[in-house]
């Protein structure tokens, strides 16, 4: 059947969505006081391996000595430590498993000490063994003041952490610091963050947009580092408690970077508290408690304490595990070191903008905004979802693609979302999406089908173990993608039709 034009929908009404918030890291510049530049020339004892949240080589952190073991009984372990300052009777045990690396401790992790039923209280810790911007600095009016200027919560938590180790045993959270130290930021499968991963390891991310991702985040923990002197001049607690103690001359970066990485994997985000208490360190929860992303359970302020209420029953010994919120599995494997193969929430972007060189960029411009989409536009995919993205990417690229002035001016005094489309318009934006698509895929060096083979391999270094795991579920959206796309080309009336040239289409990264 011959058909002019399809009455096609030119822009669509955008879909809401819900978005995990994330912690802003633009940090503030403040002038230093004289004095500060007149301390700075003090000569400081540099941080060695007592004076870092995580602690020593990776070979010196292997080697466990009779006695050093002996030197951890000395002190209890965590949850002792936990009950002699006030941890209630709670229904949980700290286990151990073995770790991948033979030269790195066992993994800690939380595990039902008696059976549970869903709706059970599993631990309460009291906020007296929290830590959180209000308790670091001192007063809320600082905390606040510090977040408002966008200067990461994160940043502050890992200085007063590094500070309180320098203290060493005679620090009230001496066990808790230990404790971080043990788990070195690694996540449930005893794999660190990709931010601390060796250039050579970071290319088992080549064709995921993670590796940009990973490249980002690190250079914000560099700016960070750069501010941390703003922190320590603003935070009177700090400069009262360390006042000779520098932050940039105490610490070199790498090991606050080393310290910052292990606190992104166990803070908590509270709900419903002031700002200086919303994100909390909580000893008994991550990293010892594993994240799902089919779990509902999720840590709590409660009368001032901080309580786990589980979702499911569990048998005594099983691993405990709590909700990490919306998040994809590149935000699961940059935060915390682990991939989720159920992960409902899994999605990948697809990047779409107006071309600036268009002369009718401006009025394309007008027409986006008056259906809620910008000139550069991300279209997130949701895992199961690849089709109704796909379809919602159309209308913005349909509208890219116009070029007749006239067309132009019927798309804008348009009173409905529905604007003629011609086959050849149609078959132009469908194989520019087909293209994309490939393009995407054959960025990454392996197949799916090769990535399956490595992932049979029980021997698999655990970084490649997880770095293969994202790309592969990574390729099976825009496997989806391509195919829905295709199955729309192929739905088209006449395939005789060749794709319209258009001199300004629009840009897909």
């Amino acid at each position: 059947m011959d058909v002019a034009h399809l009455s096609t929908k030119c822009f669509l009404s955008p879909i809401p969505s819900s978005s995990l918030p994330v912690l802003s890291r633009i940090p503030i510049s403040l002038r230093r006081s004289r004095r500060a530049a007149s301390l700075r020339r003090i000569r400081l004892c540099s941080a060695s391996g007592s004076d870092t949240l995580v602690a020593g080589s990776r070979k010196e952190d292997g080697r466990v000595s009779e006695a050093a073991r002996k030197k951890e009984d000395e002190f209890g372990d965590l949850k002792s430590w936990m009950h002699e300052n006030g941890l209630p009777p709670c229904k949980v045990v700290l286990k151990e498993r073995p770790s991948h690396h033979e030269q790195h401790k066992a993994i800690h992790y939380i595990a039902a000490s008696e059976d549970l039923q869903a709706g059970d209280v599993a631990f309460s810790v009291p906020d007296s063994l929290v830590v959180t911007l209000e308790r670091v600095l001192g007063n809320e009016t600082i905390a606040e003041l510090l977040t408002t200027n966008k200067l990461s919560e994160l940043a502050c938590l890992a200085l007063y952490l590094m500070y309180e180790k320098k203290q060493g045993k005679k620090s009230f959270w001496y066990p808790y610091i230990r404790e971080l130290d043990r788990q070195r930021g690694r996540g449930q499968l005893a794999v660190e963050s990709p931010l601390l991963w060796s250039e050579s390891e970071l290319a088992y991310l080549t064709g995921s947009p993670t590796k940009a991702e990973v490249l980002e985040r690190a250079e914000g923990i560099k700016r960070e580092y750069n501010e941390l002197d703003t922190v320590w001049f603003m935070a009177g607690s700090l400069f009262q408690q360390y006042p000779y103690d520098i932050p940039t001359e105490a610490f070199p970066f790498e090991i606050f970077k080393q310290a910052f990485v292990a606190i992104q994997s166990c803070v908590v985000h509270l709900q419903k508290v002031s700002l200086a208490r919303r994100f909390a360190l909580v000893p008994l929860g991550p990293p010892l408690l594993a994240y799902r992303s089919n779990c509902k359970a999720m840590l709590a302020a409660v009368d001032g304490s901080v309580q786990l209420v589980v979702d499911r029953p569990y048998k005594a010994g099983e691993s405990i595990v709590v909700w990490c919120g919306p998040q994809p599995n590149s935000k699961l494997l940059l935060n915390y070191g682990f991939v989720d193969e159920d992960n409902s929430y899994d999605r990948i972007v697809v990047e779409a903008a107006l071309n600036t060189e268009d002369p009718q960029y401006q009025d394309k411009r007008m027409v986006a905004q008056r259906n809620g989409k910008l000139t550069v536009q991300k279209f997130h995919v949701s895992v199961g979802k690849e089709r109704e993205a796909v379809s919602d990417m159309l209308p913005y690229l349909r509208l890219g693609y116009v070029s007749d002035p006239s067309e132009m001016q019927s798309v804008i005094s348009s009173q409905g979302p529905i604007c003629p489309v011609s086959p050849c318009m149609e078959r132009a934006v469908l194989d520019q999406l087909v293209d994309y698509f490939e393009r995407r895929l054959a960025g990454y060096p392996t197949t799916m089908s090769e990535d399956e083979c490595l992932l049979a391999d029980s021997n698999l270094n655990p970084k490649k173990l997880v770095a293969t795991q994202l790309v592969r579920l990574e390729k099976k959206m825009l496997n989806a993608c391509l195919k829905a796309t295709v199955d729309l080309i192929n739905q088209l009336p006449d395939h005789t039709v060749s794709p319209c040239p258009a001199p300004y289409t629009p840009l897909l990264k």
